[in-house]
């Protein structure tokens, strides 16, 4: 009866190669998967980006 307006937000999850810790953020452009893009907080392991997905909302 009433349309309920879909909202997709795209994520981004950054893996560390070294210590395995995982971090997820907003998708910025530029992100291809398994690129490298920085040093783990943790280990100082280089990360690259694992996985890139969207989560629909509805409003």
């Amino acid at each position: 009866m009433f349309s309920k307006e879909k909202i997709t937000l795209a994520y981004t999850v950054e893996k560390c190669m070294k210590c395995g810790l995982q971090k997820k953020r907003k998708f910025s452009d530029g992100d291809v998967l398994f690129a490298e893009v920085s040093k783990c907080n943790s280990c100082d392991g280089k990360s690259i980006i694992e996985k890139i997905f969207g989560e629909t909302l509805e409003q």
